[in-house]
């Protein structure tokens, strides 16, 4: 909508507080600090939203593979056949013995339930990206060396060269009964994955080593495996599903992690609509002040009806007041939300620090620090959601102005 120097001179005019105009000139304000407070919540939160699902499904499907296969009973006895298999598979990228064990950790009189990992070097290898202090190296078959969390490191006080002692329930029989196993390692690394139930339980070491300590001889717990698109793992993985019906369970990601991420899509959308309340609030701000200024310059647009002021003109005039107050709340929200999301470590700090409450628990939010992973497609929806709305409501108040009548408004003048 292209405005004549005559209009946009009227609009430049009425959007500057007049005498008198002090309240409405307010309520304009108000409307555009609604619109961008508005656009700048839902650009945080949407934002936060989508990084907090794309920083579980990067750390979670990073570490444990987009898929499971696992026998029934917890043991794969031909495991190379099946590995053989799965990596033949089209659209697997890659596929790795694994296994997982929950058992028990004791250093310095203190205990912690632990859950044993057992991979081969080059799986090693690859969460050493992850290391915090110590050398990934060391982890050898027979080296007795192990790696873990750095919450459990902090949980049991342990540091690098200590070590712990991790107890199999599952061991020896005498005639007096079962004795527990236990065997001492060294701590030969710390890592840090961001996800807090990894980092406060993962006891990571060679296959071999984890199979000596179950006392599993050569089977393992499962294979993890790796496909070209994580959201088609299950597809990708129906033949060795149906091949191995009755030996083993082929799961995938989103099977395994379903009520948590189903919880953040509910979230996310709930989310959205109640913050999208906020913009439809600042809206009808924007009506109000509107109509509030056309029925203060009522006089005004009947002299310039007489003195040749189209209705169209009128109409484009009112229309771009109240869609230049959305717009200006809009790129303000936007630019707010964006600062906002750029600094939020330290504002989630500054809060803590402030309040003296922890607003990010890592026992509770499982990632350490707040994520932020902004969508342009949704910030884009999010813009032009403020953006119509604020021109739907120019409408009402643009269309009275237009249609006033002059007669009527100066008959007593």
């Amino acid at each position: 909508m292209i405005l004549s120097p005559f209009e946009w001179t009227i609009a430049k005019r009425y959007m500057l507080p007049g005498r008198g105009e002090a309240f409405i000139a307010m309520v304009a304000g108000i409307s555009l600090v609604a619109v961008m407070l508005g656009v700048a919540a839902l650009v945080i939160v949407m934002s936060v939203m989508n990084g907090f699902r794309a920083e579980l499904l990067d750390k979670i499907v990073g570490l444990n593979g987009h898929a499971i296969v696992q026998a029934y009973g917890g043991r794969l006895d031909d495991w190379q056949d099946i590995l053989k298999r799965v990596e033949a598979t089209p659209g697997v990228t890659r596929a790795s013995p694994l296994i997982e064990q929950p058992l028990l950790a004791t250093f310095n009189g203190r205990v912690e339930a632990i859950l044993v990992r057992g991979n081969t070097g080059s799986d090693i290898q690859r969460l050493s990206a992850k290391r915090l202090v110590g050398n990934f190296a060391e982890l050898r078959a027979g080296s007795s060396n192990v790696a873990i969390g750095s919450r459990l490191a902090e949980s049991l006080g342990a540091q690098i060269g200590d070590t712990i002692t991790i107890i199999n329930p599952q061991g020896r029989s005498t005639p007096f009964g079962t004795v527990p196993r236990q065997i001492g390692y060294r701590v030969a690394a710390i890592f840090e994955i961001g996800v807090y139930d990894y980092d406060n339980a993962y006891v990571v070491m060679p296959i071999a080593d984890a199979q000596t300590l179950l006392l599993t001889g050569d089977t393992i717990g499962m294979i993890e495996v790796t496909t070209t698109n994580a959201d088609t793992a299950a597809q990708t993985l129906a033949p060795i599903k149906q091949a191995l019906a009755g030996r083993a369970q082929v799961t995938d990601w989103k099977t395994i992690n379903a009520s948590l991420f189903e919880a953040l899509a509910v979230e996310r959308v709930a989310m959205f609509v109640v913050l999208s309340i906020i913009v439809l609030v600042a809206v009808f701000n924007i009506l109000s002040s509107l109509i509030m200024l056309v029925r203060a310059k009522t006089r005004d647009i009947a002299i310039l009806r007489t003195m040749g002021a189209t209705r169209k003109s009128l109409l484009k005039v009112f229309v771009t007041i109240g869609f230049i107050i959305g717009a200006l709340g809009t790129a303000v929200g936007l630019a707010l939300g964006l600062v906002f999301l750029y600094f939020r470590q330290s504002v989630v700090n500054g809060v803590e620090f402030l309040t003296g409450q922890p607003l990010w628990d890592p026992q509770i939010r499982f990632l350490t620090e707040l994520p932020s992973r902004s969508d342009p497609v949704e910030i884009t929806v999010i813009c032009l959601m403020a953006l119509v709305l604020s021109f739907l409501a120019t409408l009402y108040p643009a269309l009275t102005a237009a249609s006033t009548d002059p007669v009527q408004v100066l008959r007593y003048e």
